[in-house]
């Protein structure tokens, strides 16, 4: 018979959510023994993003200990010492294979049993995998999907072993600039491959899309757009050594990178909550359709006050404030205690070479562009207003210092009128600095 353990509040998941749930739950108090992170992955919670950043420069890179969470929004650093000494369990390597939450039960690969009380569900999202649509030799070797940071040495380890070698990457998206700008910098050939017309569509207008293409031009990358890949040849070691594109191209690769998107990881609870666009269906508290039962982060579909409407959101910011909320709301309802609903402000942001975006809001209805968004001129500086029945509902803006970022954050928040589009234009910034 396999170990059972019992557990007042387990979190499931060992990502960016769960780190911060932790350092709540020990801020509002926690008796040793009461709470269990359980990880698929063999390291202490971590900030995510830096996997596809400052973890692939081939100087100054960062490595553990250096990104545990919390210090990824100015905490303090949770090294796997801190859970020990505040009496929390993780439970790493583990991956739990069933959960049964009417009996609040969720059962290891190895046949190891965990029970609950308070279940918060921070499983995140998988990578689309280029093998799940059967594409052509996408099994490869040297072939790369960035998540967790085996991943990430593993793409060093490629990077180092073919110094200015070919590069491809497939895919137009956070991961597709974030990687093509990374892979630049250790000096490899890079060509960055999208089927849409620009890249970040899903964010990104098309004005705002040329001045990156662009830039990534003027760096040397080469941009091919309107096309997918369809096929991989690899060599007798059964690396790859091309990439075939949909538009009869067939361009030489060393290394292949594939940023195509995620999927939530919520099989688990197939059938026994309630699901929507998604993800788990939550209230403004992060709780599910079943009783002490939480999802946040990437896999949580919740009301997104500001909107009135319900949303799933994948980005670190709200990774890192749901899995707060959520262990604010457990805490208070165990007290009998009332919180404020959830009401966040989307909040999406990058950095790559020396570029650096922040956009909150919404992105939808008709645009302005503010500012110089020629790629050519040395330290640029533009913008873009969404506005939807005559108000401002989101804000772009590339290098804003610290203040500007917030004063487009503050101009999403608020959603003042607009009186003159070409007024707003002129205005830019300023617009912004005065509300």
């Amino acid at each position: 018979m396999a170990a059972e353990k019992t557990f007042k509040y387990i979190i499931l998941g060992g990502g960016v959510s769960a780190g911060y749930a932790a350092r709540e739950f020990s801020k509002q108090g926690l008796e040793p023994g009461q709470l269990a992170i359980i990880s698929k992955e063999a390291v202490a919670p971590y900030e995510r993003p830096a996997l596809s950043k400052a973890y692939l420069f081939p100087e100054g890179t960062a490595r553990l200990p250096g990104f545990h969470t919390c210090v990824g929004s100015g905490g303090e650093r949770l090294l796997p010492e801190w859970y020990k000494e505040k009496g929390i369990e993780l439970i790493l390597s583990t991956e739990v294979v069933k959960a049964d939450l009417a009996s609040k039960t969720l059962v290891s690969a190895a046949g190891e049993t965990f029970k609950y009380t308070n279940l918060i569900i921070a499983t995140g999202s998988t990578v689309i995998r280029l093998t799940d649509f059967k594409v052509q030799g996408a099994d490869a070797k040297n072939i790369f999907y960035l998540r967790e940071i085996d991943d990430a040495d593993n793409l060093v380890a490629a990077i180092k072993a073919h110094p200015k070698g070919k590069a491809v990457v497939v895919g137009g998206g956070y991961i597709g600039l974030e990687l093509s700008a990374a892979l630049k910098i250790n000096d490899l050939d890079v060509t960055m491959v999208y089927p849409e017309p620009w890249c970040m569509p899903r964010l990104f207008t098309a004005e705002i899309a040329a001045f990156y293409e662009g830039y990534y031009a003027n760096k040397g990358i080469q941009i091919i757009k309107g096309t997918v890949a369809v096929g991989f040849d690899s060599d007798e070691n059964g690396a790859v050594k091309n990439v075939k594109l949909k538009d009869g191209r067939v361009l030489d690769a060393d290394i292949v990178i594939v940023g195509v998107g995620g999927r939530p990881l919520t099989t688990l609870f197939k059938g026994q909550v309630e699901e929507d666009k998604g993800g788990i269906k939550t209230d403004a508290f992060f709780k599910t359709s079943v009783p002490d039962v939480y999802a946040v982060g990437d896999v949580a579909t919740f009301p997104m006050k500001i909107y009135n409407d319900i949303r799933r959101v994948e980005h670190v910011d709200h990774a890192r404030k749901s899995a707060e909320h959520a262990v604010k709301a457990i805490k208070a309802s165990e007290e009998g205690n009332t919180i404020e609903e959830y009401d966040y402000l989307p909040y999406f942001y990058s950095r790559s070479f020396d570029l650096s975006w922040q956009f909150y809001g919404d992105n939808v209805g008709d645009t302005v562009l503010f500012g110089d968004n020629n790629p050519s001129t040395p330290k640029a500086k533009f913008g873009t207003y969404w506005i939807k029945e005559g108000k401002i509902v989101g804000a772009f803006l590339e290098s804003g210092t610290a203040e500007e970022n917030k004063a487009i954050a503050k101009v999403a928040r608020v959603q003042p009128p607009v009186e003159n589009v070409e007024q707003l234009k002129v205005e830019g910034l300023t617009f912004a600095s005065k509300i």
